[in-house]
């Protein structure tokens, strides 16, 4: 008989992912999206058919913030495997809506697993998507952070995902649930939303070597994150939830770049020449041609978080052998890919 598993956000970058990779491992998929005037499937739509002729992959309306609407979906499938990886994940904007994103990105782990518990699902498998802004600002003499780092997130959703990471192990432990974390450090790709700062990059390039014009804003470019690629990612959640025993696990690539390299090496791939001139809110990247340069990039205070975090590196040692994974894209690798994307992407527009 096919595993069943269920899928939040399955609409987003790591959802549509998982959701092809569980569909080629003969699963049948099914996903929670939210109701929603306007069609929001589009990571989906070279998989998802009419209800009427689906076989294997089927999508749910449902809400992480509706305790109803998620113990209706989960009694009807009764799945072998949960995945909950809906959140309101833009970090900066958890400042803005630090309630919504409470319930979404805290409360709504919780409202799974109790629809688990009234409904006995002792056998059904819980993953919870974690992130590496549990971890905060790095201090003195830490180089990375791992499963055992000290957690002190500094924003709303950090917040929330502490909470979602915290009762996911207390219901592993108080009821014998087989639910683990994920925390995984950043991760990208073509299917990235378009206000998250790699993918503005990208799509502000694809652009500019079709003729734009326009200025790209960024924020801290200074800050460091370990990048890693989204689909690496999606193989090892499933991984996880592949183990003899319960347990959490940091994913990450063990390296890390600032935002401002990320820029240098979009513009390595596509060989174009910038420099970077002045420091902190005043400093400005030109594109240099010939004799004349152009101003392409500024720095604008908005952009920054209330409170920032500049350093972000995981250790994923423990997940790498005890998954027996190794990474299939590195730095470069992630910025061919997605540059690839939105130049043919800016192609079909322009």
């Amino acid at each position: 008989m096919k595993k069943k598993a269920l899928i939040t956000g399955i609409t987003g970058q790591d959802g549509s992912y998982l959701a092809e990779f569980l569909l080629k491992k003969g699963y049948i998929v099914h996903g929670i999206k939210r109701k929603s005037s306007t069609f929001n499937t589009t990571r989906i739509d070279h998989i998802y058919k009419d209800f009427h002729e689906a076989r294997n992959f089927f999508l749910h309306y449902g809400d992480l913030t509706d305790s109803n609407s998620l113990f209706n979906v989960v009694n009807k499938i009764k799945p072998n495997e949960i995945y909950n990886l809906g959140a309101q994940s833009h970090v900066g904007h958890s400042f803005e809506i630090p309630e919504y994103t409470s319930e979404v990105s805290g409360l709504g782990s919780l409202r799974i697993l109790e629809a688990m518990r009234f409904l006995g699902l002792k056998k059904t498998k819980f993953y919870q998507a974690s992130t590496s802004e549990l971890f905060g600002e790095k201090k003195k003499g830490v180089n990375s952070f791992n499963e055992k780092s000290l957690m002190v997130p500094k924003s709303p959703y950090g917040v929330s995902k502490l909470y979602s990471y915290y009762i996911t192990k207390v219901y592993r432990e108080a009821y014998g649930f087989y639910a683990c974390n994920g925390i995984l450090f950043n991760h990208e790709s073509p299917r990235r939303g378009e206000t998250f700062v790699t993918r503005k990059i990208t799509i502000f390039f694809a652009k500019k070597i079709m003729g734009s014009k326009e200025i790209l804003y960024l924020g801290n470019l200074n800050a460091k994150r370990d990048w890693g690629h989204a689909k690496d990612y999606t193989e090892m959640q499933w991984k996880i939830l592949q183990q003899r025993k319960p347990d959490d696990y940091v994913i990450a690539t063990g390296k890390s770049a600032s935002v401002r390299e990320f820029v240098n090496e979009c513009c390595n791939y596509l060989n174009l020449k910038i420099i970077w001139v002045g420091r902190g809110i005043n400093e400005r990247a030109y594109l240099i041609k010939g004799k004349k340069r152009e101003l392409i990039i500024k720095v604008d205070k908005k952009y920054y978080r209330p409170l920032e975090i500049d350093f972000l590196r995981g250790d994923a040692r423990k997940a790498f052998k005890k998954l027996n994974y190794k990474l299939k894209n590195n730095l470069k690798d992630l910025v061919k890919d997605m540059m690839d994307s939105d130049i043919q992407i800016a192609k079909n527009k322009y």
